[in-house]
């Protein structure tokens, strides 16, 4: 069962589900198509407006976020 995310946004992707920002915090939850939520910290409000607006929301993820933030897997 996938914990609800306060202000999800679902995305058009492959591999991600969805997304939710916490601009106070500077937190990015991201939840998978396997179930999989992850938080990265640290993320500035124009890394998830990027994230948002690319063609390709996964290979964003790849080369924007995955191995340049801070994370906890959620689930």
């Amino acid at each position: 069962m996938a914990i609800p995310l306060p202000n999800f946004v679902a995305l058009d992707s492959t591999s991600l589900a969805g997304a939710a920002y916490d601009s106070e915090h500077l937190i990015l939850s991201l939840q998978f198509h396997n179930g999989a939520i992850y938080s990265y910290f640290d993320v500035q409000p124009q890394v998830y407006q990027e994230l948002l607006s690319a063609s390709s929301k996964g290979t964003f993820f790849h080369g924007s976020i995955r191995s340049r933030f801070r994370f906890h897997r959620l689930t």
